[in-house]
């Protein structure tokens, strides 16, 4: 396997306001990746609490999985879709990739993943499958690297490119 210590990886499902983007980052245990995704999880902020990804007491994922989340959860609502849904859609996912032999569950590797739910969510089996499917396409690009002609197409279109917050006008 290659190492995979500062791997960075993105993607999003779903559909919105049940969709989520996640972001990911692969670090090695030991190294400085590691120790600021450590900081990350020791430093909560109001709004914003990383947590240990777990499915349930007792119960985390392998390998370790820190999430946090992106967009502060200020109703129980968003807590709930959070801490509930997207956390376990998060666990599914690592487990996911683990499970097709691409990501070591062997305690050297650490997981971050950094989830943005929307607050209008109200379903929490899409944000949930979301959650899964987004954390497993992040962590399978993020070790993959980008696909053939990726760059080159990002590349050659760089002066037209828009995104869903900014379209160009």
């Amino acid at each position: 396997m290659k190492a995979i210590d500062g791997r960075i990886g993105e993607a999003w499902a779903g559909t919105a306001p049940d969709g989520s983007h996640v972001n990911v980052v692969l670090a090695a245990r030991g190294s400085p990746t590691a120790a600021a995704i450590v900081t990350a999880f020791t430093a909560p902020s109001k709004g914003h609490a990383p947590v240990l990804v777990c499915l349930g007491a007792g119960t985390p994922v392998w390998p370790p999985t820190v999430m946090m989340n992106k967009a502060p959860a200020e109703t129980e609502a968003q807590e709930r879709m959070t801490w509930g849904a997207a956390q376990l859609g998060i666990g599914q996912g690592v487990l996911d990739v683990v499970a097709e032999g691409r990501l070591a569950a062997d305690g050297e590797t650490v997981v971050l993943v950094a989830v943005w739910v929307d607050p209008r969510a109200t379903d929490p089996t899409a944000v949930r499958l979301a959650n899964r499917a987004a954390t497993a396409a992040a962590i399978r690009r993020a070790l993959a690297g980008p696909a053939p002609g990726e760059v080159a197409a990002l590349l050659a279109n760089r002066d037209t490119l828009v995104n869903g917050f900014y379209d160009g006008a």
